[in-house]
């Protein structure tokens, strides 16, 4: 892996927010030079601070060629909080929609939004049932480890983030004269995991839209990347109206740009969860790109995914480890799968835990770490001795956990997972 465009580190004075699991509320302020932890450094929003910053701050564009089964590049591109009629309805995700495959049974995995996001990192969303200020432990690994093993190339872009790096719970633009927050950290999700915000180099590929175009044009996208746009352009604040006219004047130029969409890039343009909380969470979703057979082109798949399928089609893709968690069993996508030969797995009863996912509705969280109402202070086992299709979990997490029962991660490789009404077992 290359790393290219890095500067050094500027800002010396932070206002920092402190919190245990499942805690927002207690805040410590300093000034003078920063010791505490890297994950709670950069969170100045002041505009002095944010110049220093933006003229300073450790940006890198690391970039690598490794070659995967179906794909060489992964695009994760989120929207906010639509119900499924009303996306697969809206005329401009249409359009992209028919550019593609699209995904009619792809569903989040809770509510509300921070939850999604944590889970897509890191195969599972540790009881958090809010959108508060929160950091997973410095032991859990994420997506970030599972790429490092191959050395793929990794950043996420977040837009009207005031600088790279930036761990602050939001930010508003004073240029813009806005009273709504432009960015938001719930919806970054590498940031809350302390494994990638405490690492200066891995904290150091998370930046804004101004670095995405400046990576497109200088040809530095990373193989694997997660972008969000702000809480305008990505219908939170607004509509799917708004959402569906982001997404088509921002995809369709780079659909055709070779900087970006190139011979085998994979694109998944989705939301974090749906907008009715009484309904299933049931999300629409699209894949695009040059690494989509033409033969399935307009076409729709309607296999069960859900966000855990993100880190379950990169690891089938690059042959990588698994987290161990509800990675392991998550369908990986058809078209890749069929690449890699991962097969669907259809969801099936588990000793009677697991009701058909129809009877499931992922709009409640089970109970853990971040959990408001059943909190608690470790987080679940992985289940390490897991092998799916000859990928075993990470090494470092057998190591980690070795001799260890899994928590609540089944035996069996399957798309099952739990919800708040269908909890997991008492493990705790």
């Amino acid at each position: 892996m290359t790393v290219s465009g890095s500067s050094t580190i500027g800002s010396s004075t932070a206002s920092v927010t402190s919190s245990t699991p499942g805690s927002t509320t207690s805040s410590a302020t300093s000034s003078g030079p920063y010791t505490g932890p890297l994950h709670l450094k950069y969170t100045a929003t002041d505009v002095a601070a944010v110049k220093q910053a933006q003229a300073t701050a450790l940006s890198s564009s690391p970039t690598s060629d490794v070659e995967g089964a179906a794909f060489d590049r992964f695009v994760v591109i989120w929207l906010e909080n639509t119900d499924f009629s009303a996306a697969a309805g809206d005329p401009n995700l249409k359009n992209l929609a028919a550019q593609g495959i699209s995904l009619n049974s792809l569903f989040g995995v809770t509510h509300p939004s921070e939850p999604n996001y944590m889970a897509s990192h890191g195969g599972d969303y540790f009881g958090l049932d809010g959108d508060g200020l929160c950091y997973v432990d410095g032991s859990v690994s994420s997506i970030y480890d599972l790429l490092d093993t191959k050395g793929i190339s990794y950043g996420e872009y977040q837009e009207d983030m005031p600088y790279a790096g930036f761990e602050g719970f939001g930010y508003t633009s004073v240029i813009k004269n806005k009273t709504a927050n432009d960015y938001v950290r719930k919806h970054n999700p590498a940031v809350l995991y302390n494994s990638i915000a405490d690492d200066a180099q891995r904290l150091s590929t998370i930046k804004n839209f101004t670095s995405f175009y400046q990576d497109l044009d200088a040809n530095t996208l990373p193989q694997w990347m997660f972008i969000t746009p702000n809480m305008t352009n990505d219908g939170h604040d607004t509509s799917v109206t708004t959402a569906g006219q982001w997404s088509a004047n921002f995809l369709q130029p780079l659909l055709s740009n070779p900087n970006f969409n190139g011979p085998k890039t994979l694109i998944l343009l989705t939301f974090d969860e749906n907008h009715t909380y009484t309904i299933a969470n049931n999300i629409f979703g699209m894949l695009l790109g040059n690494a989509v057979p033409k033969s399935l082109v307009g076409t729709t798949d309607s296999q069960f995914y859900n966000h855990y399928s993100q880190i379950s089609t990169v690891s089938a893709n690059w042959g990588l480890p698994t987290l161990g968690r509800w990675d392991v069993g998550a369908n990986v996508y058809d078209f890749v799968g069929q690449q890699t030969g991962d097969a669907i797995r259809p969801w099936t009863t588990v000793n009677g835990t697991f009701p058909a996912y129809t009877s499931i509705a992922f709009n409640q969280s089970y109970p853990g770490v971040f959990n408001s109402k059943i909190n608690q202070t470790f987080y679940p086992t992985p289940n390490t001795a897991a092998v799916v299709n000859g990928r075993a979990v990470l090494p470092a997490i057998q190591q980690q956990f070795a001799g260890k029962a899994s928590s609540y991660y089944p035996g069996n490789v399957g798309p099952e997972i739990y919800d708040g009404r269908f909890p997991p077992p008492t493990w705790y």
